[in-house]
Parts: structure tokens; sequence; C-alpha cells
């Protein structure tokens, strides 16, 4: 089948090499990458498993590591530094290119390896890009705090990097993965400093997401009042991270709001945000939830479904650890998992954490700038992007106290009013996550768990906790600043100081419960705490939905079984459509209906809200609920600053009780038009586009049609995806899979009694090679609920049933 995968590729990667061609400057070497002794052939694999034993310069000791059905290595070392080595050595075997190529975006390399550009988009302009929010400032600034503060811990991070080094140097042409062949470039040495940036490029997806700039242009455009309708801060329908009406046992820093004044200029942000969908589920119930008494975690990571999977499951035993778990490719130890004593999750803890400057600059060679009344310095630093096939391109970033100029004379847009805004992000401060995981691997007990992830700066994370003594707890871990009401919520004044932060909030003032009265813990992107927190707490993009479902039925579900968590994760109710649908149908005029506008009338009132793959009414929902929006929020899309719609919720809530705000009308018409007008006409509209989809498209509207979950490969090549997956939910939805989009883990761990059970399953595989017979494997046991049970034990041999292959690490 694999083998038939590459043979039908071959056209495609003929393709590629002819676009490369444009793109790079040159087609990949044909005589090589043809060749059935060197080229792609060599890459549809007859086994799943072809790594053999050998010796290996850089280990100490001899490392067993076992590959059980799942492929999942079991590395088993006599010491924490031939752990790692042989951690990053096996990761690699499976996922090199994705670890190398992941991070040549994140540092701003992209055109250095496919070109100048990629059809009508700019490769420079996207490197640039990643080189002006500074995550590589961040990442040095990293690991220079480890070379000095945490000299021990930096020795695993080499062990880990050299064991990358010594699989790469083991590598021929025919070895490489297809990847580096149909883009016709090599492996380059990894460094600590990949590890570093890997930690950068997670606060790039889960923390850098803003809105001050649009929120500037709208508080500017339509007033204070207009604002409040559309972006409010908190609905009062929040049920948050923390328990309602939990007391907070500290004095807080206190910090009033100054006389200040927002620069409201118009601006047109030219930096993309991550994908909101971008976040997580994570719940845990304790023993006297549980039908035997055992305390029970489950966690997904909601992130883009890609292939090769984010993920890559291994399990690290030495004398001093003994841990399993999804681990990040590209750096040390386990992120999400579980050790014999404990087992912990997250999601993302959402909190607005960059703020934008203007700053004004004292003459144009940009030497100095303003702060609090007197003339500062700035830096300059000049990034060379290397173009493949071409030039080098120079871009000079100017440095402030509050982080780089992101915009300014050479990157900006003609419609923004002010150049020069300079970006203040925790992901510039040197920070210590990777001693956070370290620690937290080995924590065996919650005392040791907090102790861990106070060293956790970012991306800020709900860190949910389960013990084998039967507590259970969450912390919402991060470096957070003590900010006034609103602040950086709007463009904020770089020459005041009134603006500046001033301090971080102390660790122990961090939001965590432990062991509540209510029995569970859960988070689900939500709002962190209600209004008796002391601190401010602000983010533009709340989860409004997934926190209220999973809590709803928590706090009804007693007995729970392991498979009723796995039930929950999949659980495909739709909030948004039990909120909203009734409105939307009793505002149809059903006398005028045609035999088909009742045909899908009646699919949708006898829906029960679930977005089950079967079903046509989710289908119908979706393009009606998308249409509605767009009638309503015209004003918006159409403006010509840029401004952004609001969620969800608040949408459904202006529709219920805002008959007469402005936005409801089409300002381009002559009639006012009423919440029922827009319904009633988009109902037609959303027929028509249906029709018009089962004719072009040929097949029926069940959902996971429809909606055509596709596990994309990183490089878009067609036969390497896996498209119309047949899975439910979407956006909103606790079982988050959307088109893209979506649980890239599942994990339920089990714990009680001296007892580990888990249990896990991907989107993918943990092979990233599109020639390995399980490419992509565990696809259809993840959409259709199916949960594989994971094999972990302080002692493995290679005799054991579950063990398929087994290698020998030795040292030279």
């Amino acid at each position: 089948m694999k083998t038939f995968r590459f043979v039908i590729s071959f056209s495609i990667a003929l393709a590629i090499g002819i676009a490369l061609n444009t793109k790079i400057g040159a087609i990949p070497p044909l005589g090589k990458f043809l060749s059935p002794f060197h080229g792609f052939w060599q890459n549809a694999e007859n086994v799943a498993i072809d790594i053999e034993s050998e010796s290996v310069e850089g280990l100490s000791d001899s490392v067993n590591v076992y590959f059980d059905e799942l492929l999942i290595p079991h590395v088993f070392a006599s010491n924490e530094k031939d752990l790692f080595f042989t951690q990053g050595y096996v990761t690699a075997y499976h996922r090199l290119w994705q670890m190398e190529f992941q991070l040549y975006s994140a540092a701003g390399r992209l055109a250095e390896i496919l070109g100048p550009e990629i059809g009508n988009t700019s490769l420079v302009d996207i490197d640039r890009r990643m080189r002006r929010i500074g995550l590589m400032h961040g990442a040095r600034k990293s690991e220079e705090l480890f070379k000095k503060e945490e000299p021990e811990v930096y020795e695993l991070i080499q062990s880990y990097s050299e064991g990358v080094n010594a699989y790469i140097e083991s590598l021929s042409y025919a070895d490489l993965p297809i990847e580096y062949k149909l883009l016709d470039y090599e492996p380059e040495e990894w460094s600590p400093l990949k590890c570093f940036l890997l930690i950068a490029n997670m606060n790039n997806m889960l923390s850098r997401g803003e809105r001050d700039l649009e929120h500037t242009n709208a508080l500017k455009k339509w007033g204070r009042e207009v604002f409040e309708i559309l972006y409010p801060e908190r609905p009062d329908i929040v049920d948050p991270v923390i328990p309602v009406g939990t007391a907070f046992d500290f004095d807080p820093i206190v910090v009033e709001k100054p006389d200040v004044t927002f620069p409201l200029y118009f601006t047109d942000p030219m930096i993309e945000n991550p994908d909101p969908d971008n976040g997580s589920n994570s719940f845990v119930v304790n023993g006297e939830k549980t039908a035997n008494g055992k305390v029970i975690l489950a966690n997904e990571p909601d992130l883009s479904l890609n292939l090769p999977s984010i993920w890559y499951i291994m399990q690290l035993n030495s004398p001093t650890i003994n841990v399993m778990g999804a681990t990040l490719p590209g750096g040390p130890g386990v992120t999400i998992g579980f050790n014999d004593s404990i087992a912990w999750g997250n999601t993302n803890a959402k909190r607005d954490l960059v703020d934008w400057y203007y700053i004004q600059f004292k003459d144009d060679s940009r030497e100095e700038y303003l702060y609090n009344d007197n003339w500062v310095p700035t830096k300059k630093v000049i990034e060379e992007i290397k173009v493949r096939g071409s030039f080098s391109y120079y871009d000079t970033i100017i440095y402030t106290h509050h982080g780089p100029v992101v915009y300014d004379r050479n990157f900006t847009s003609d419609r923004s009013e002010v150049t020069n805004l300079a970006m203040k992000w925790i992901a510039h401060d040197a920070s210590k996550e990777i001693k956070a995981l370290y620690l937290g691997n080995k924590a065996e007990n919650y005392d040791e768990f907090v102790e861990a992830f106070s060293y956790f700066s970012g991306p800020p994370q709900n860190y949910s906790f389960a013990a084998a003594n039967g507590d259970i707890a969450l912390w919402v871990n991060g470096k957070f600043p003590v900010k006034w009401e609103e602040q950086g919520k709007f463009l904020m004044d770089g020459s005041n100081i009134d603006h500046e932060w001033k301090t971080y909030m102390p660790n122990s003032h961090n939001l965590h419960v432990k062991n509540p009265p209510r029995n569970f813990v859960s988070s689900a992107n939500q709002h962190a705490a209600d209004t008796l927190y002391p601190y401010y707490q602000y983010d533009y993009n709340y989860e409004y939905y997934r926190g209220r479902r999973i809590n709803d039925r928590l706090r009804v579900m007693d007995e729970i079984t392991v498979e009723d968590m796995m039930n929950l994760q999949h659980d495909n109710f739709n909030y948004n459509a039990s909120e909203a649908l009734p409105m939307m149908l009793d505002s149809l005029d059903s006398v005028s209906f045609t035999d088909r506008e009742w045909d899908y009338y009646n699919k949708l009132a006898g829906w029960d809200y679930f977005n089950n793959p079967d079903l046509q009414a989710p289908t119908i929902y979706e393009v009606w609920w998308r249409k509605l929006n767009s009638k309503l929020w015209d004003e918006i899309d159409s403006s010509e600053v840029a401004v952004y719609r609001p969620n969800w919720y608040t949408t459904v809530d202006i529709l219920k009780s805002e008959s007469d705000f402005f936005m409801i009308d089409n300002q381009s018409t002559s009639v006012t038009e009423s919440r029922g007008d827009l319904i009633r006409q988009t109902f037609k509209e959303a027929i028509e586009s249906l029709e018009e989809y089962l004719e072009e498209e040929g097949h029926s509207l069940l959902w996971y049609q429809y909606k055509n979950t596709t596990i994309r490969h990183l490089l878009r090549i067609k036969p390497f995806n896996e498209g119309k997956v047949k899975i439910g939910g979407n956006r909103h939805i606790v079982n988050a899979a959307s088109s893209s989009h979506g649980p890239s883990w599942r994990m339920i761990v089990e714990l009680g009694d001296g007892d580990v059970n888990a249990w896990g399953v991907y989107p993918g595989s943990q092979s990233g090679n599109p020639g390995n017979p399980t490419y992509a494997h565990l696809i259809d046991d993840w959409a259709s609920g199916e949960y594989h049970e994971l094999l972990f034990e302080r002692s493995l041999s290679p005799n054991q049933p579950e063990i398929t292959h087994s290698i020998t690490l030795n040292s030279k």
C-alpha cells in the first residue's frame, strides 16, 4: 500500500520538482532522486522498524530501546545523559525532517531552503515577520541563562543534541527522509539553541495572540459604547477554570490605573495571529467520583492536524526517572504524560501577554527614542535572510527596552496613520521551561509538581494534576505582568512610564486549586477565575463553549469509568447551536415555505445538537450560521481599517438582545433590516449554497464529508495527506475536530493502589515517513474513539509479546 502511495506520488514529486525550479531556482537532482538505490524509492519501507543496534560515539554505557506494536520507543539507560542522548537519537530516526523544518520556520529561514516565494507568497516577507517578532532573540537569552544558572540541565540538553547529531552523521543520501530529497537540501547540525527555539515556537503558537491594534481601530472608529457591545470582557455565563467562589489567601500587589490616554491611531497589523482555535481540554476526577475509587486524568491538546504528527510518544527510563507520554520532536523530556506517581496534562491559559507601544524616535537615524522625558539609545540588529538560488536580504530591526520595533518605515502598511510600534512579549525574556519539564517528569507528589512547574514561564498553561495518593489539582503556570485595568488592551504610549509593566505576579499568586469540593478540576481555555481574583486578567479569545459543556457533564457524572472519560473527550454536543438555532428557527416564516425549505427546516428542528459524523443537520446549521455571521458583520468585513468579528457567543447575545443595533441593518440598502430579515434571507441563501454543493460535489450532506477533516502533511503534498476523516465535532465543541484542527493527542491516565494505567491515541503515527507501512495508521482509531493501552513498565525485555523490535546502542 505504501509503495503504491509512492508510485502514485511520483508524478506529484516531479510536478513539485518543476515547481521548485521556479521557487528555489533548481530542480532536485533527478539522477539521485529517481535512483532505485538512493532516491525516493528508498523511502518506501517494507517494515515498520528498520533501525539496528550499533556503536555510537557519545554514549558512556549501553542503552536498550524497545519498540512496541505502536512503534513507541521505550528507552532504558543507566544514566540521564545517555537517556536524553538516546531520546534525541531515536526521535531523529522517526522525525528528523519535521524537527528541522519547524525550526527553519521559527528562525525565519524558510527562504534559505525553499527560495524567495511560493506562488504569490513571499517567503522573504514571512521570514522577516518571524525575525521581527524575536523568537531567536528569546531563545538565545534562555540558552545563556541555562549556561549560567542551570549547567546540569544544560548538559542534558547538550546530550539530547549530541544524540540527534549522532543519528544525522549515520545517514547517507539514500537514508534521508523523502522531504530532503524533494527539496534538495540536507540536515544541518543540531544544537541546544534549537531546543530553546522550540520552546520559543511554542510561545509563538500559544501566547502571541492579541488584538490590541484592532481594538484601537475599533475604539477610534465606533466609540466606547459600540466597542463594549462588540467585545465585552466577561459575559454572565462564564464558568471559569478555578471554581466560582474560590478564596485567595494572599495579599495581592496593588496597581492603580493611572490617568492616561491611549494613543488612538489607525494601524494596519501585518503580523498574523496564531490559529485562534489553538487550545485544549483537560479534566481530572478524584476517587469520590469514580467507580473504583482511583483518580483519572484526561487531556487533549487541540492544535493543527499535521503529518508528521505534532507529538512523538516515548517512555524514558533510568535509575532516576521513569516517565512516559507525548514529547515535542526537538526537545528533551516528556511534555504531557505520567510517571509512577503522578500524571499531568495542560491547556492553553488565555492571557494577553503581548502589548504594543508607539515609539517616538528623536530623528530619522532612529538611534534614540523618547521614554520618561529622556532620549534613550536604541540597539540595531541587522538580520541576514539567505535566499536560496538568489540574494541575501538584509533587514535592520530596532530594539527598545520594550522590545523589537516590529512595525517601522521598512515594515508597515500605507493604511497606518503611524509607524514605529514596539512589541513587548513575555517570550522575549529568558526562561526555564526545560527545567520545569525535567523536574516535572521526576516529581512524585503534589509539592514536587508545584515546585517543578514554578519554573514554567510560557506559554502560560493550565496544568492539571493527578496523583496516585488521590490528590487532584490545577495550576495556572506562567509569568504574568501585574496590569492595571485595560493595560495592553489598546496601543500604548511607549514614552509614558505609566504605560510600562512594573512587576510580575509572584508564582504563589498564580491561580490554583487542590482537591476542590466538587471533586473534579477542568480547563478548556475559558476565563481563569471569577471577579474575586484580585488581579486584572484579560484575553481577546476566551473559549465560551467547551468549558461549560465539560463542567455541565462532570457535575452530574458519578461512578465514572475510564470509558466515560474517553466518551467525554469525544462529546459532539454543539453548545453554540443549542443557544442560537431555536432563535433562528423561530424567526422563519413557515407559511411561505417550499417543499425543499420544509425539508431543510425539519432536519434542523429534529436535531439534538450533536455534531455526529453521519448527520446532515450539522452541515445545514454550519452553512446557515456562517451565512448569518457574514450578513450581520458585513460592516466589519468591509471596514477600511483592521477590525475583527465578535466571537460566536457575543454574536448570539447581540442577536437576542440588541434588536436595534446598527450593524444588524444592511447599510448598503435603503430598507432597515431587522434580525428576522437577516435570518430569513440567510436561510434561503444557505439552502441555495447547499444545493450548489450537492450538485458540484456529487455526494450527501453528511457532516464528516462536508467538514472534510484532513490531516495535512507539512508541505501540503496531497498523496501524503489523509482527508475525509470520519469524525464528528467541530471548533467550540469538546471534540474539537474541525477541517484542519483538533485533538492532536488524546491521553487518559488512571492512578491508584500502586497501579498506573494509561491509554492514548493521536491522528498520525510515530513514523514521519510517508513510505512507512504504519504512516498515519492511527487516524481511523483516533476518529472513531478507539484508544490504545500504553505499555508502561519499570523493566522490559525483547522477549515480551508487546515488543516488536529492540536495539542496543553501545558506546564506542
